[in-house]
């Protein structure tokens, strides 16, 4: 497998500190904002049910075994935070999927200092709403036969062991192909093409997607994850996906 997965987290990294450049600043205004409306409401919702349904899910433990809540716990936490932390994302994502576009192509003429033929300004942003929503439902649709077959796992004893496993996997997965997408869509590079850049440079792209997936797990700075992980997509697009950077 080809890449680096340190390398692949860093882009992430890399990419929120190029949120303050002033040429990227009034393009992550808009999908902050939409990530501070979705993710302020939705996470308060979220916790103040996840107690309640921790204790559902260990209350078929046996009292003789009651010493493997302790390791149940923070796998199930960080399950259960990976998945809602992923749903989240999806519906900011999808709301905020046209400026996205334009994030990313504001981004890659930065790191370039060439020109990019995509979307010019909010307007034709606002036109790309439509087509915006069906590319994010059609990645939807990609990852829900996957996540089913996990969750499924997650319910057969001796199999549910390893989901913990499965589902920061598939996290990573998908986070690397939610948002390098954004970049490869200004090139007209369809979903398959997506599929085929991210396998090529694994490492890389699921070192990106799993920090981007624990980021997206943790309140306030998930609040930053979309603008942030659509620069860093970014930068792994130009740096390591491009057909010019492939030997």
């Amino acid at each position: 497998m080809k890449g680096n997965v340190v390398t692949g987290m860093g882009y992430l990294i890399e990419g929120a500190r190029m949120l303050k450049h002033p040429t990227l600043r009034l393009f992550v205004i808009i999908p902050l904002a939409v990530n501070i409306l979705i993710f302020g409401s939705l996470i308060g919702f979220g916790l103040s049910y996840l107690g309640g349904l921790m204790d559902s899910l260990l209350s078929g433990i046996p009292d003789w075994l009651d010493f493997i809540e302790w390791i149940l716990w923070p796998l199930i936490g960080l399950t259960l935070s990976l998945i809602t932390g992923y749903v989240f994302t999806a519906v900011a994502v999808i709301i905020a999927s046209p400026f996205n576009g334009l994030l990313a192509e504001k981004a890659e003429e930065l790191i370039t200092g060439r020109p990019v033929a995509g979307m010019e300004g909010l307007g034709a942003a606002l036109m790309m709403v439509p087509r915006g929503i069906l590319r994010e439902i059609y990645k939807l649709l990609y990852y829900l036969p996957m996540a089913a077959f996990v969750l499924l796992l997650s319910f057969i004893p001796g199999l549910n062991v390893v989901a913990p496993v499965l589902w920061v996997l598939l996290g990573a997965w998908m986070m690397s192909i939610q948002y390098v997408d954004y970049p490869m869509d200004n090139h007209q590079l369809g979903f398959a093409d997506v599929k085929e850049a991210v396998r090529q440079r694994r490492l890389s792209s699921m070192g990106f997607g799993g920090m981007v997936a624990l980021c997206a797990g943790i309140p306030i700075v998930n609040f930053f994850v979309v603008p942030s992980a659509v620069v860093g997509a970014t930068l792994l697009w130009c740096k390591e996906l491009a057909p010019a950077n492939k030997p």
